[in-house]
């Protein structure tokens, strides 16, 4: 990793030297044998880390892209959908919705605050087709309740999009188990690979409301397209094959160590991001309630009153650190810290060590070295 800036944001994530090093192979036949066979083996991996009887197809687009790919594929214009949220990347599905039906429910909370189930419930009463959640919500640093929310779309006999980009590779998101439908991640966050790519995974109950509903699919995210294309183990159109090398070593860096040991990894260090900012007197934003949980993919922080943010962020990126900021209505008022992808102990370690640094330089804290040790008794109590 490069040491002159670290990228402690979420997404992109730092890449692995073997990994950048895979996309300098040679370009080979995107219709020929050895694309299939890497085609091939991407999908059984990530079919693995799905936890999905179901074949996930690769898009050579992030997870905006297969955002859209799951809404313009089950939607037209007679089609009603719940779209609920309590963040940024929430709220991004009812616009992509807005697009193909003027039958959208936007079911929104404050950002941070955890979804009131009773209030889905009440939602979809409306007997909608469609419900669309983002399981963790990087924006704010929450992960929501998507088996809960997963049961209420079957009790409804709601086809259930789950939005998993920062949560597969980094967290449990076993998506068949979740009651998701449609299922996304992308390449850039727990993976561990270049930005660029997404990975999408179909149900037999979303293939029939896509047959059912959609007589105008998008072209070039046709999944119907993407499921013959995958007969032949290719794709319907030009792949990012580069992309496609670097995606294929990142997931045998997760095969490598394990998909267990990786989640325990993630959950360590964001529960030792958290002990060791709150060890500093720093706060954090969400605010939880028994069906939410704190992110183990990126944590929130509440800026001291004293800082502002480009004090903070552009402290800590004078000191070699990035860190990413509030987005929209919370730019200016928190922090995000990354502990995603292949991440590891000593750049969270430097990161709260810069972080104390300019807490000490802007007189937030009298000296530095609580964080630093409040982050180490997690780290020796979970292994």
């Amino acid at each position: 990793m490069n040491e002159e800036e670290l990228l402690m944001i979420p997404g992109p994530v730092p890449v692995l030297p073997r990994i950048r090093e895979a996309m300098s192979k040679p370009m080979i036949f995107h219709r020929g044998d050895e694309f299939g066979m890497m085609y091939e083996e991407i999908v059984e991996q990530l079919r693995e880390i799905f936890k999905t009887r179901n074949d996930p197809f690769v898009l050579s687009g992030s997870g905006t892209c297969a955002m859209e790919a799951a809404i313009g594929n089950l939607v037209d214009e007679d089609t009603r959908i719940v779209c609920i949220a309590n963040g940024k990347f929430g709220e991004r599905f009812p616009v992509i919705a807005d697009r193909y039906t003027d039958h959208v429910k936007a079911l929104n909370f404050a950002w941070g605050t955890s979804i009131d189930l009773e209030a889905v419930k009440e939602a979809l009463e409306s007997k909608p087709d469609v419900v669309t959640m983002v399981h963790n919500e990087t924006s704010t640093g929450i992960l929501n309740p998507a088996s809960e929310v997963g049961k209420l779309a079957r009790e409804h006999d709601a086809v259930f999009v789950l939005d998993c980009i920062t949560s597969i590779g980094g967290d449990e998101a076993p998506v068949d188990d979740l009651g998701a439908d449609i299922a996304i991640v992308g390449s850039q966050k727990c993976l561990g690979a270049p930005p660029g790519m997404s990975a999408i995974s179909v149900s037999e109950k979303a293939w029939a409301l896509i047959r059912e509903k959609q007589k105008r699919r998008p072209f070039y995210m046709d999944l119907e397209a993407y499921k013959k294309s995958f007969g032949k183990k290719q794709t319907p159109y030009t792949p990012a094959v580069s992309l496609f090398f670097a995606l294929r070593e990142a997931l045998e860096v997760i095969k490598e160590e394990g998909m267990k040991r990786r989640i325990k990894r993630h959950r360590t260090l964001s529960k030792a991001v958290r002990a060791a900012v709150t060890g500093l007197g720093l706060s954090l934003f969400p605010e939880l309630n028994e069906v939410s949980n704190y992110s183990n993919t990126v944590t929130a922080i509440n800026i001291p009153n004293e800082l502002t943010d480009e004090t903070l962020k552009g402290g800590m990126r004078r000191r070699g650190v990035i860190v990413a900021g509030g987005q929209e209505k919370l730019k200016g008022n928190i922090f995000r810290i990354a502990t995603m992808g292949n991440i590891k102990d000593m750049e969270v370690l430097k990161t709260i060590r810069v972080l104390e640094e300019v807490l000490e330089e802007n007189a937030v804290i009298e000296g530095a070295g609580k964080g630093l040790e409040e982050m180490k008794k997690v780290l020796s109590e979970m292994g």
